[in-house]
């Protein structure tokens, strides 16, 4: 799938998952999502963050990042990666 119906297919998964989606980026081409009791957001985007976005923005502790075609596998791994890092980073906030 494309890049951009990749992102699409992301989104749905992660409502699927019980995450709502909380905020865009100002082009419309990143996504950010909580969970409710969660500390931290989780990103979907067509491209990776500056130093300088990182910095400003501590609040997002995971990102899947598409940026070519993926299948309907590949996807999924990588989301459930993310998601992996993702939860992970609650157990580090919480020490």
């Amino acid at each position: 799938m494309t890049p951009a119906a990749a992102i699409d297919r992301a989104r749905a998964l992660l409502v699927a998952e019980g995450f709502s989606e909380i905020g865009r980026g100002t082009r419309g081409e990143s996504f950010y999502f909580g969970l409710l009791g969660a500390e931290g957001q989780l990103r979907v985007a067509n491209h990776a963050r500056t130093p300088k976005q990182r910095s400003k923005h501590p609040e997002v502790v995971a990102s899947l990042v598409v940026t070519g075609p993926l299948s309907e596998v590949a996807l999924r791994e990588r989301l459930s990666a993310t998601l992996r890092d993702f939860r992970m980073r609650q157990g580090a906030g919480h020490q």
